[in-house]
């Protein structure tokens, strides 16, 4: 029996799992996986159809050769085939090539003006002041230029590259996702490996907002193709990663709502003309009450499945959309979830705000938690086994560093 459509994910991360397990939860379909390597969150998977790797996808020749022959082998005169981007570096390569691939899949992203707006930091934060959405206090520095002047007088501040796609494409000892200087000659060091590396776009210098991982909020959207906002969620952060290269990647988040917060994000959205995925990265600034933005990602994020969790599914809307095109009307998720992909024990021992922690714990009793690494319908013994490591050594990590 022919299929109404196949989903081609690109990504082996755990978002990569997360949306093979919405789309498998939803349908009972296997997604084709498309990835650079091969990682165990899809290695041992019984969901997935077919896993294609080639070690140069970030290569623009190299993607597109690869995805034509995926479609090729797929069928795709024949059989819609349903594509989802996990990274910013897939998210990009798809629109850069959007005129070539809408020949051959289905799927539905901004524009390449409007990513660059979004992406690199420096143009979104000029957006969000058009918009009047809240902010951090930012200052842009410049590695072409390499000033020496730093108009900086407190600390600690955050640092981050611009242009995070080409940021990871620099690779040097002691680079980090994100950096948080506590003196000037720190703040200088930093910067001067950064521009060794080779990296030439802005850095982005901000106030450290301050609090611990509970200050940090989650957004999730999706926007129809008619640009208007049909799925939002508002959600809490419990724990984020705390190792230098994977900070801003949550661990535990609890649902949450907050309409009015809910409702400025999608003006925001739906007045920029966004239509697909967002995933808005947020942090409470008890100093003046207001939420702030930091990004946006053009796309779901990996802690994204407690929306999956609550009754939403995220492949759903997506096929709904583009595939049935039916009309969507407006869901704003109001429901106690808790999205964990680090063991019961770390959250216990590691979650500092005591009334987050046992809230955290009372969902966990009352089952009302998801870790979307723990599927039912594909728990082979491989996958179970890697599980068991992963989550140990989540332990270890949260014992030996600290953020």
């Amino acid at each position: 029996m022919k299929e109404d459509f196949i989903p081609i994910i690109i990504g082996t991360d755990i978002n990569a799992y997360s949306m093979s397990r919405a789309f498998h939860e939803a349908y009972g379909t296997k997604p084709v996986i498309i990835g650079k390597m091969l990682l165990p969150f899809v290695k041992y998977s019984k969901i997935i159809r077919d896993i294609v790797l080639h070690d140069a996808l970030w290569d623009t020749d190299s993607f597109m050769k690869t995805m034509i022959s995926v479609a090729e082998k797929y069928d795709y005169k024949n059989q819609k085939l349903v594509l989802v981007g996990t990274n910013d570096f897939y998210v990009r390569l798809i629109i850069e090539n959007t005129e070539e691939l809408k020949k051959y899949f289905v799927f539905n992203y901004i524009n390449e003006e409007l990513l660059n707006k979004i992406l690199v930091k420096k143009n979104f934060y000029e957006l969000c002041k058009i918009h009047n959405v809240d902010f951090p206090e930012t200052f842009i520095y410049s590695c072409a230029n390499d000033d020496k002047v730093l108009p900086i007088t407190k600390f600690p501040v955050i640092i981050k590259p611009s242009n995070g796609v080409n940021y990871l494409k620099c690779h040097f000892d002691g680079q980090q996702k994100v950096y948080r200087p506590e003196s000037m000659e720190e703040l200088q060091k930093n910067i001067s490996s950064i521009v060794a590396s080779g990296y030439v776009d802005e850095l982005i210098i901000q106030d450290f907002i301050p609090g611990d991982d509970t200050f940090m909020w989650d957004s999730v959207f999706y926007c129809g193709r008619d640009g208007k906002a049909k799925l939002i969620s508002f959600g809490q952060v419990v724990l984020q990663e705390h190792t230098k290269t994977a900070i801003g990647n949550y661990c535990s988040v609890i649902a949450r709502y907050n309409e009015e917060m809910m409702m400025k994000l999608k003006n925001f959205l739906e007045d920029i003309g966004y239509v697909g995925f967002a995933n808005f990265d947020i942090k409470y600034d008890t100093r003046d009450g207001k939420f702030k933005i930091f990004e946006v990602n053009v796309r779901q994020g990996r802690s994204s499945f407690y929306v999956v969790a609550c009754g939403y599914n995220l492949a759903k809307y997506l096929v709904d959309d583009i595939i049935y095109k039916k009309e969507l009307s407006l869901a704003l998720i109001n429901k106690p979830m808790l999205f964990t992909v680090v063991p019961h024990i770390v959250i216990r021992n590691f979650v500092g705000n005591i009334a987050i922690r046992d809230e955290a714990m009372s969902l966990i009793k009352a089952g009302n938690y998801v870790n979307p690494l723990y599927y039912n319908k594909d728990a082979g013994f491989l996958r179970m086994l890697y599980m068991f490591f992963r989550q140990l050594n989540y332990i270890k990590k949260f014992k030996e560093n600290v953020w």
